[in-house]
């Protein structure tokens, strides 16, 4: 049976939910071995590399033009090396599951307000029902400890953290689409992964302490696994998908 293309776009959405849900675990798993730049630098280097050598095992184009050098850059820069280090290093003081629940809650938010500041998109009075939900999930979460006085600074970091490389990974994405109209997706998720993921490796080997004895790779099979699990799924796939899906919908959509 040959699924209809929004049919198709649904699958790839459902596929994408599941994979990045599934990552936070693993984020966890990793950043408790490896110092965080190394950790998510390598694997999106590798991602990058990977995507621009099967674009260029299929004859496709790897190289983008000049003009949208600068606008690329910035992107690669909030999707990838802030979002990850700012997010990871939040993510050393909080649960997997709750960086997971509000990631999931203030992306969408986020990915709106952006579009509609960038004049991708009109806000329409039903979106705001979305903004309640949200706001009112948040409340949820930290509201209690709050009134309550218990809510911990080291976590109202981790928390803060989250939402901020949220925020870059939003940013980012609605700064993504018009580029999309010289890029394919694929090009786009491979130039993204790898110009982000080198940044960040670099500066993790300058900056971040333990990044030397992190290139060893004496990580342990279960982060390597995990690590493993992070770059096919999470890196190679999920933003191949997300990327034709904010090229078909709309960063606000996807």
């Amino acid at each position: 049976m040959t699924l209809s293309p929004s049919a198709r776009q649904r699958v790839l959405f459902f596929v994408l939910c599941f994979v990045w849900g599934t990552t936070w675990l693993c984020m966890k798993v990793g950043i408790a071995t490896v110092p965080p730049g190394v950790f998510a630098g390598s694997r999106w280097t590798i991602a990058g590399l990977i995507l621009l050598a099967i674009r260029k095992l299929q004859g496709e184009p790897i190289r983008a033009t000049p003009r949208i050098t600068g606008r690329l850059l910035l992107v690669a820069l909030l999707m990838v090396t802030l979002n990850q280090v700012i997010q990871l290093y939040g993510l050393k003081y909080i649960t997997a599951g709750l960086a997971a629940v509000i990631s999931s809650v203030l992306t969408p938010i986020a990915l709106l307000g952006f579009s509609v500041a960038m004049g991708q998109e009109r806000f329409i009075p039903r979106q705001l029902g979305a903004m309640v939900v949200g706001v009112i999930g948040i409340l949820v979460l930290f509201g209690p400890a709050a009134l309550a006085g218990t809510l911990d600074g080291w976590t109202l970091f981790g928390a803060a953290s989250v939402t901020i490389g949220c925020l870059c990974y939003s940013a980012g994405s609605v700064m993504a689409r018009p580029l999309m109209r010289t890029l394919a997706p694929t090009q786009m998720a491979a130039m993204t992964n790898l110009i982000g993921g080198l940044i960040l490796l670099c500066a993790s080997i300058i900056f971040e302490p333990g990044a030397g004895a992190a290139l060893r790779l004496r990580w342990g099979w279960p982060v390597f696994l995990a690590w493993l699990y992070l770059l096919l799924p999470g890196a190679v796939l999920s933003t191949t998908i997300y990327f034709h899906l904010v090229h078909e919908w709309g960063a606000s959509r996807t």
